[in-house]
C-alpha cells in the first residue's frame, strides 16, 4: 500500500493553485505547507482527504520526464468535474472525461496535463449501473 507520492514543480504557488482547484471536486484539499527553512530542503505542499496529505508538491526541477498519476473518482460526476476544475485553472486537455474499455469495461476517466506537463488523471472504476 502507497502512503504518500508527489511531484517535483518549477513553480509551487502555480501548481498550488492548480492542484487545489483541480483536486477539489474529488475531495482533495490542501493540508499542509512547509517551507525549505523546515524541511531543510525546498518548500513543500501536501494534499489530501479525511486529513491525510498524501500527495505532495516539492519546489525543484520538474520530474523529467513528467509523471502520471491517477486520483481515484468516487463516481463519474466527480470526473467530469475534475477535468473541468483542471480545465478552468489552466491545465491543459490530455483526454476528455469518457470511457476507456480497453483497460477495462467501465473504465472511466479523464487526463489533464499540470502546468509543468504531469499527466494528472482522475478515474471511476464503478458499474453506475451497479
Amino acid at each position: 500500500m502507497i502512503d504518500h507520492t508527489g511531484v517535483t514543480v518549477s513553480d509551487i504557488e502555480a501548481s498550488r493553485r492548480f492542484y487545489t482547484d483541480a483536486l477539489a471536486p474529488i475531495g482533495y484539499e490542501l493540508l499542509r505547507e512547509f517551507p525549505a527553512s523546515v524541511t531543510g530542503h525546498t518548500d513543500v505542499a501536501g494534499f489530501g482527504a479525511g486529513g491525510v496529505a498524501d500527495f505532495w508538491l516539492s519546489k525543484g526541477t520538474p520530474n523529467d520526464p513528467p509523471i502520471h498519476i491517477a486520483f481515484r473518482a468516487e463516481d463519474r460526476g466527480q470526473v467530469d468535474a475534475f477535468y473541468a476544475a483542471a480545465i478552468a485553472a489552466g491545465g491543459k486537455d490530455n483526454g476528455k472525461p469518457g470511457l476507456r474499455p480497453h483497460y477495462h469495461a467501465n473504465y472511466y476517466g479523464a487526463f489533464v496535463l499540470d502546468p509543468d506537463g504531469h499527466n494528472v488523471e482522475a478515474v471511476c472504476h464503478d458499474d453506475p449501473g451497479a
